[in-house]
């Protein structure tokens, strides 16, 4: 799917967002219809930023860290927190996704809210297979052999492995890294 079909798509997040998909007693407060996740350094000025002005422009309202977190505060604990607010979590899956342990914190983060709470999880594979992403292949392999190698905690290295895994056999969006967009 290309970025335009993947933007035309938005009518159906809005009504994903305006829907309650929590089947727990207690209803989330949902502050943001959806969170983007995404490695900074490698889409935040392109891809990212179209796609969160599209959604804006649609009347979806949209964490990007960038944009909603206050000086001053703690990134770790708003970004929790902004994810458990959010009612669908967007996560953008790229080449170099798995080298941030920073981000598969953060996926790990977004999967449990998606047992917990009901949270929707909508994969976009940004210019990469899923089932790269899903196998962990390719740099998704090479990043967990360099984590376990650093990262003394295995058990937070199962759980990013389970994650991804999890993230990248939900049916998501294929986006082709093209110059035309």
């Amino acid at each position: 799917m290309d970025l335009q079909s993947f933007l035309e798509q938005g009518q159906g997040m809005r009504n994903i967002a305006s829907s309650s998909s929590c089947s727990s007693a207690s209803t989330p407060k949902w502050t943001y219809d959806v969170f983007l996740s995404f490695r900074g350094e490698d889409v935040r000025k392109n891809f990212v930023d179209f796609l969160y002005n599209a959604l804006q422009q649609t009347g979806i309202y949209t964490f990007k860290d960038d944009e909603k977190l206050e000086r001053g505060r703690s990134i770790s604990p708003a970004l929790i927190q902004a994810i458990k607010e959010s009612r669908i979590a967007v996560i953008i899956f790229l080449e170099n996704y798995a080298t941030s342990s920073w981000c598969l914190d953060e996926l790990a983060e977004i999967i449990g809210c998606k047992h917990v709470l009901g949270q929707t999880v909508l994969p976009v594979f940004f210019d990469v297979d899923p089932s790269v992403v899903r196998r962990q292949k390719g740099s998704f392999g090479r990043a967990f052999v360099k984590h376990e190698d650093e990262i003394e905690d295995k058990e937070r290295i199962q759980k990013w492995r389970a994650a991804l895994a999890e993230a990248a056999s939900i049916s998501g969006w294929d986006v082709p890294n093209t110059a035309d967009g």
